[in-house]
């Protein structure tokens, strides 16, 4: 089964050089702009209550990939889909920002974590009831995270 997915805009940020960019926005304070392509203008309205949301993005610069990843927090080799390592076998990313302004088509956000430039593919409302969990396991990260 074959899908083809198109870019519904496109993320602003400072971050030109994928070094320089926050392995995620939780460890970001910069600030950016969605440009949401006019035809899909009407899918914003009400996005505007929420003070997060979910972007859904293509990682255009990461090539190839490996199913054994060294994530950016470890130095231990784990399986690709065990990491948020960038390059995958579908160049999928998702980042939760802060929604800070609409203005008509664009989006003002806070905490971005991708290149300048990314093609963006959907919008989510970040809804804690249906998002946020407390009952979880932090796989390797856990180890990581006390040191």
């Amino acid at each position: 089964m074959m899908y083809t997915m198109n870019p519904i805009g496109v993320i602003y940020s400072p971050f030109t050089d994928k070094a320089q960019t926050p392995i995620q926005p939780t460890r970001s304070q910069a600030a950016g702009t969605v440009n949401v392509y006019p035809a899909f203008a009407d899918g914003l309205k009400g996005l505007e209550g929420f003070s997060h949301i979910i972007l859904l993005y293509v990682f255009h610069q990461s090539v190839g990939f490996s199913l054994m990843a060294k994530p950016f927090l470890d130095d231990q080799l784990h399986g690709l889909f065990a990491t948020r390592h960038p390059c995958r076998p579908n160049p999928i990313g998702l980042s939760i920002v802060q929604l800070l302004a609409r203005h008509g088509n664009i989006l003002e956000i806070g905490g971005v974590d991708v290149l300048d430039g990314t093609p963006l593919l959907d919008i989510k409302p970040y809804v804690p009831d249906f998002d946020l969990r407390s009952d979880v396991k932090t796989g390797w990260y856990e180890r990581r995270s006390k040191e």
